[in-house]
């Protein structure tokens, strides 16, 4: 088994696609040390550098992190060049049957149509739980971030800040398999223009002001992000609303994306031990109410 895992990351990274090591039979988190830990050396002997800076193609550096363990496969889709569409199954509900509720390729496919575009022919991975995972070749000179529903329910993309589960990898749910040769199109432009929609124009206010509120809100999203990992079970669903709620102003004030705060608190709540399926309702509530609440900025005395 380790050896399979070790020729899929390196066939990965011969594609220029970078890599690194998910723990065994899981799909997160990654195999490697946390800030809090860091030994401060190789890598990270300048500083600690995270899993999506520590991600490469480097052959030997492959072979010896595989050497260790039946590590799975992560792809780090913004250094790779990549945009990934997660075409996601319904979650299993207990009190309702969810086999006639449409998944995230039936949505994806509906979208394409109403683009006037067959669904793009590119690099599929089926994932462990039957979705699909849709690899694109990022447009240059655009920094794209993750998205969660921006397209559609079901329907997420990762890309800076995101990774995958690379074919060849296996969990308990099932192995992630690729349908087909490893060749990702480029992204196309009527997909771009939804997950990148142009900006509006706006009476911005003065760029000082502008840079000093970015930064606060920044500050606040790293922060509020460790405060939910860390929440113990009991108080996990109220440390993550009362996260959403604090950071829903800076979505209303456009200090953040609202893509960006959800993708940092549902990370968050994962970690924490909350389901994909908790942590999205409680989000969605959450930064519903802040951020009709606080349309207007408040400003210092």
């Amino acid at each position: 088994m380790t050896e399979h895992l070790m020729h899929s990351a390196l066939e990965a990274a011969e594609r220029g696609w970078h890599v690194f090591p998910i723990r065994p039979r899981m799909k997160r988190p990654p195999a490697l040390h946390g800030a809090d830990t860091c030994p401060g050396t190789g890598p990270c002997v300048n500083g600690h550098l995270t899993w999506e800076q520590r991600a490469t193609t480097d052959p030997d550096r492959i072979r010896a992190a595989w050497t260790h363990a039946p590590f799975n496969v992560g792809i780090a889709t913004g250094p790779s060049g990549l945009v990934v569409v997660d075409l996601d199954k319904p979650k299993p509900a207990h009190d309702m049957d969810s086999s006639d509720a449409p998944d995230g390729a039936a949505t994806f496919q509906a979208l394409c149509e109403r683009a006037g575009h067959a669904v793009p022919d590119t690099y599929r991975v089926r994932t462990a739980n039957d979705g699909q995972h849709l690899y694109f070749a990022a447009p240059n000179g655009v920094r794209m971030a993750n998205t969660a529903r921006t397209i559609g329910e079901l329907v997420d993309t990762r890309a800076w800040g995101g990774y995958v589960v690379a074919a060849g990898s296996t969990t308990p749910a099932g192995p992630y398999e690729a349908l087909c040769e490893p060749v990702a199109a480029s992204l196309p432009v009527w997909l771009r223009s939804i997950l990148v929609p142009a900006p509006k124009p706006s009476q911005a206010p003065s760029m000082a002001v502008t840079a000093q509120s970015s930064r606060y809100a920044d500050v606040a999203l790293a922060e509020e992000a460790a405060n939910v990992a860390r929440a113990v079970e009991g108080e996990r669903e109220a440390t993550l609303f009362r996260a959403a709620r604090a950071l829903g102003r800076f979505v209303a004030w456009g200090d953040l994306p609202r893509h960006v705060v959800e993708q940092a608190l549902q990370e968050g709540g994962e970690r924490a031990g909350l389901t994909v399926a908790e942590c999205r309702s409680t989000l969605r509530s959450a930064l519903n109410w802040s951020i009709a609440h606080n349309q207007s900025r408040r400003t210092a005395a």
